[in-house]
């Protein structure tokens, strides 16, 4: 093991294959004024391999002290983005060890094959989005999207912010000029969408959750994953928005449809993977909406009725099941993230009144046509692994997929899908199989010109629909 292990070739410098993070726990403190930011991460870690050293992933932070299991480790050293620990003794597979970091600097955004990800000075807060390789800019992390454990944030800020972050927030303690902050998320998230939002926000709810809305059933089993109706089961997903307090009637405008988006997807693609969604909107611009774990990020410039202000807003609230809960093991699969919600954006138009999924289909399959014919959607490289084709290719390849099986084996393939790799890694490999599986045929020739062929396929004839419309 050396300190140049790379875990993904489309990221590389990032993550280490030979152990997994089991738990992270963050202990912040920040100052908005300077963009000061000191922390201890504790990180409870397995070997997967035997091993004499850890490689985590940390950019322009310095680490003041690292003990493992409660001891000096035998040495570290800290390099361009990489924080290597070396163990006192060869660990063995299986074994775990508590690694804790302390650490402190000027967090700033890391630069990476795509461009600059991760944490961002605002002009008067903070935005954390690390899609693909920006987790390392605020915290020691095992970067690489197949290392999903569960995470605990404490951040403190001044009083006068108000913070978010992954999961549930369990307390807010305030302490002279200073408030803590702190939140669990208890479902095993990727560390790129691991995130905190710092600024002079309000915080509202959006809709009221009631029993039954996400999680388990007690059991440690998804609602609805044994075939039975997701809709039964569901409760109603609580929905918050945390906005600068000039937005408010901005805010409830253009979210004034999330619940009816919400329960369409529930429908769709089953139960809500986690507590409740939130969204967020900054008073800074930005070029896109961004999603992490839980919530999604939003500028001002996006608050609209229309139609491209609607479908970012769906497909940022589908990443909730296809990207956070369902999440591609490596990068080259992006499309499982960003093809299935481009396709969510599509089933929102159907089901809302508007135009079918067929009609976008054909309208971007048009579109495509005339574009090169030059991407592997199924491999696109670094270079092209956020390009727009990728998008609509992947919603092409599920509405090929449903114009080939029908929609009765269409959407239970995707909510099966969903339930089977509830809170886990997957790849196109996966969804080939299972799709099969489900549709009780072997679709193997269908998805290798999908995914693999450059020249883009021909759709296959749209089915009726049998997704459920709604009013309003």
């Amino acid at each position: 093991m050396t300190a140049e292990t790379t875990a993904d070739p489309y990221v590389p410098g990032h993550g280490d294959p030979s152990y997994d993070v089991l738990s992270y726990d963050l202990v912040l403190d920040y100052s908005v004024e300077t963009n000061k930011l000191s922390g201890t991460a504790t990180l409870r870690v397995v070997a997967r391999e035997a091993l004499d050293r850890l490689t985590l992933d940390l950019y322009a932070l310095r680490v003041s002290k690292v003990t493992v299991d409660g001891a000096q480790p035998g040495r570290y050293s800290q390099r361009p983005g990489r924080l290597v620990v070396k163990t006192r003794r060869e660990v063995q597979p299986g074994q775990e060890l508590v690694v804790v970091v302390t650490y402190a600097g000027t967090p700033r955004p890391m630069p990476g094959p795509d461009g600059e990800a991760g944490w961002e000075e605002l002009a008067d807060g903070v935005i954390v989005a690390s899609q693909p390789h920006g987790a390392p800019s605020w915290y020691p992390c095992n970067d690489r999207p197949s290392d999903k454990a569960p995470y605990r944030i404490s951040l403190t800020v001044p009083s006068e912010y108000h913070v978010v972050a992954n999961g549930t927030l369990t307390s807010s303690r305030r302490r002279a000029s200073t408030t803590t902050w702190v939140y669990e998320q208890p479902e095993p998230m990727a560390a790129y969408l691991a995130t905190v939002q710092i600024g002079r926000y309000v915080r509202r709810t959006l809709r009221e959750g009631t029993d039954g809305a996400a999680g388990t059933d007690g059991t440690g089993r998804a609602p609805g994953a044994d075939g039975s109706d997701a809709a039964a089961t569901r409760g109603t997903v609580p929905i918050h928005a945390v906005f600068p307090p000039t937005a408010t009637s901005a805010v409830e405008r253009a979210f004034a449809r999330q619940g009816e988006m919400l329960d369409v997807f529930v429908d769709a693609f089953g139960p809500y993977p986690f507590a409740a969604y939130t969204v967020v909107v900054t008073e800074d611009a930005l070029e896109i909406p961004l999603e992490a774990q839980g919530l999604s990020v939003f500028s001002q410039g996006f608050l609209s009725t229309g139609w491209e202000s609607q479908r970012l807003i769906a497909h940022e609230l589908s990443h909730q099941w296809f990207g956070n809960s369902v999440t591609a093991a490596r990068w080259q699969d992006i499309w499982l993230h960003e093809g299935f919600a481009c396709y969510a954006e599509w089933v929102w138009s159907e089901a809302s009144g508007g135009r079918s999924a067929a009609d976008h289909a054909a309208e971007q399959h048009a579109r495509l046509a005339a574009l090169p014919q030059d991407l592997v959607l199924g491999d696109p490289g670094t270079d092209d692994m956020f390009d727009d084709r990728v998008y609509k290719r992947g919603a092409l390849t599920l509405q090929a997929l449903r114009g080939t099986v029908g929609d009765d084996v269409f959407w239970q393939i995707l909510r099966t899908w969903v339930a089977e790799h509830r809170h886990g890694s997957v790849t196109s490999a996966d969804f080939v199989a299972l799709a099969s599986t489900v549709a009780g045929t072997d679709l193997l020739e269908l998805f290798t010109a999908w995914l693999t062929g450059l020249e883009l396929p021909d759709l296959p004839h749209a089915r009726r629909s049998l997704l459920r419309r709604i009013t309003g």
